[in-house]
């Protein structure tokens, strides 16, 4: 089965950059890819995702990495689509002498150490002259390696990187570039191979290509049958089921927020984050779309690398964490890089992890409600871990934070992160209550009482009939969708039915929600956040008005690439993908958003249950 429609493009290869919806993903479950349409692989990786790139021409030009392998015509129709339910990539090229394909993919690797992306050129009809151009820049484009030919290719090091590529093409230095013409006619197939390693290590074995296509795409397709769900929506939920795992770190279970860094929220702005960690936020509903398609190991993957990564004083628990846990990822920039069509500056590291967020207590609690009320955790297991954190929360829930969208500058009481703080403390109590774990349960039901009424008095603002980005605001966040989801009021509730209006009208552009509105003019040019999308469609349907949620879900849909990929937000003026790509928030949300539409009824409507 096909797992998403394709389209049938005219474009000139010789365009200079290309938009984020042209890439698709590649990758071994340790890092990943972006191959674009015009058959060049712009961003890597090695050998992790947060990694330096070897090519990075993404976020800079060709001078700072790629690997280019399409026709040498000024003009050709291409389309292209996953092999079945894969995370192999096939794109045709057809020119006026004939048809050609290009099948990218990522074997997934037994070790650590090494790393290899195979290329695979089918001749399909007539004879296609290809262009080969590999362009090795270490370091993020700025690093030259030393390249030694071979006899059956070249190998380029540059401690500590050491690449081979192999292939049986004639391939030539030009201008500190490595180029090749030749010709596939129809029948013939002609594989390169490039493998990483560490360059004090001994040199490996290229593998075979058709060998690790085959395994690969069975590997793939294995992976993909153990999904239980049913929904008339199964091949953009397997899509999305893919990336997702795509975008998980196998040694540890973790899942990068997205494989890029500094990919604009706003063409030519400067927010530009490094999203390759991993945000415990994103936590219960990543484990809602995983439990609830059947992917329970992933699941429980996910669950133990957050108790890992959390675990400590409760003090220090922070928002976003490294592949194995790491705290410190401290921020910084690369000025030789030019940016996404000029957006600068490019950042590695995200300085995020130095901020306090309320709101990461309730995330992480409710996911260790959600693993529990699922099967995938023992009765006690991280109990004292969870008193912990909530005897932390007892008097940290009134400090001002940087709240859900990490807004860099001033601490405010964020509405969102109040609710949250009541979520953490509903779910201890729950523990309590339906898995008979020992707790002082009636302390904790006047916090959660003092907590929600709290809110009530202050982050509802009774003139604009809706619940407020922080308190004592007039501005409306699209955070307070989620208000309802989490059980902290019915949908039916008049203070949610008359935020979500509110939402709608102030918040919605070109039927798609933004997160807020700020007074500076760069927020004001921000695209719609497609997450904050699927949680309004949520919300309709709770409220039983589900032909507004299905007709706000479609429109989603409409959104993915012609690989069925979803970036972190849309730019309705220039109908473009922006932020960083492919982004798991989205995808997740589409999952669950999926889920909740074909049951007729949404797990959040009983999540705090």
């Amino acid at each position: 089965m096909r797992a998403f429609s394709i389209k049938r493009i005219n474009f000139s290869l010789r365009e200079m950059g290309q938009a984020i919806e042209d890439y698709a993903l590649i990758g071994n479950l340790r890092t990943a890819a972006l191959v674009g349409r015009d058959g060049s692989i712009d961003w890597l990786c090695l050998p992790a995702f947060d990694s330096c790139a070897a090519f990075a021409a993404l976020l800079g030009g060709p001078k700072n990495g790629r690997w280019l392998l399409a026709p040498n015509a000024e003009q050709c129709q291409v389309t292209r689509k996953y092999r079945g339910e894969s995370l192999v990539l096939e794109t045709q090229f057809e020119t006026d002498d004939g048809v050609a394909s290009v099948t990218d993919f990522m074997p997934l690797a037994a070790r650590g150490d090494r790393a290899d992306v195979i290329r695979i050129v089918r001749g399909i009809r007539g004879a296609v002259e290809m262009r080969m151009e590999l362009v090795m820049r270490f370091e993020y484009g700025r690093i030259t390696p030393w390249v030694t030919r071979r006899e059956d290719g070249i190998s380029a090091i540059a401690a500590p990187h050491a690449v081979i590529i192999k292939t049986p093409v004639a391939m030539r230095g030009d201008d500190f570039k490595t180029v090749a013409d030749f010709t596939v006619h129809q029948g013939q197939t002609i594989p390169f191979t490039m493998t990483w390693y560490e360059a004090h290590a001994d040199r490996p074995e290229p593998p075979d290509a058709e060998q690790a296509l085959h395994s690969t795409e069975s590997w793939w397709h294995s992976w993909s049958a153990n999904y239980k769900g049913h929904s008339k929506w199964r091949d953009a939920i397997m899509r999305s089921l893919i990336t997702l795992k795509a975008l998980s770190y196998r040694l540890t279970g973790a899942i990068v927020a997205a494989p890029t860094t500094s990919l604009p929220e706003i063409i030519g702005g400067s927010r530009n984050w490094d999203y390759r960690f991993c945000w415990p936020r994103d936590g219960t509903f990543t484990l809602y779309a995983l439990v609830n398609s059947g992917y329970r190991a992933e699941a429980r993957a996910w669950f133990d690398w957050l108790l890992r990564s959390v675990a400590g004083h409760p003090a220090e628990v922070q928002t976003i964490y490294g592949l194995t846990g790491e705290r410190l990822l401290i921020e910084s920039e690369l000025p030789w890089l030019s940016g996404y069509e000029g957006s600068l500056p490019v950042r590695i590291g995200n300085d995020a992890f130095r901020q306090f967020q309320l709101d990461i207590f309730g995330e992480i609690m409710d996911s260790l409600h959600m693993v529990r009320k699922s099967g995938l955790a023992s009765r006690t297991e991280a109990w004292a871990l969870q008193k912990a954190l909530i005897k932390f929360i007892e008097s940290a829930w009134k400090k001002a934070d940087s709240g859900i969208w990490e807004i860099r500058g001033r601490e405010r009481h964020y509405t969102h992160s109040k609710v949250m703080a009541w979520v953490a403390v509903d779910r201890a109590i729950k523990a309590v209550e339906k898995f008979n774990l020992d707790g002082p349960v009636g302390r904790w039901r006047e916090l959660r009482d003092a907590i929600h009424k709290d809110i009530c008095a202050n982050g509802y603002n009774s003139a604009r009939k809706a619940f407020t980005q922080y308190y004592g605001s007039d501005a409306i966040d699209a955070s307070a969708l989620l208000f309802a989801l989490v059980g902290f009021l019915p949908a039916t509730d008049p203070r949610i039915k008359t935020t979500v209006q509110v939402i709608q009208r102030e918040l919605m552009r070109d039927g798609f929600v933004k997160r807020f509105v700020e007074s500076d003019a760069s927020s004001k040019s921000e695209g719609v956040f497609l997450p904050c999308t699927c949680w309004l469609a949520d919300n309709l349907m709770l409220m039983g008005r589900q032909q507004e949620a299905l007709e706000l879900f479609e429109r989603v849909l409409a959104l993915r690439n012609d690989v069925g990929l979803l970036s972190e937000e849309y730019d309705p003026e220039r109908k473009r993908l922006v932020g960083n790509f492919p982004q798991a928030f989205s995808h997740v949300s589409l999952i669950n958003t999926a889920h909740n539409l074909s049951l007729g009824e949404s797990p959040a409507a009983n999540r705090g249950n």
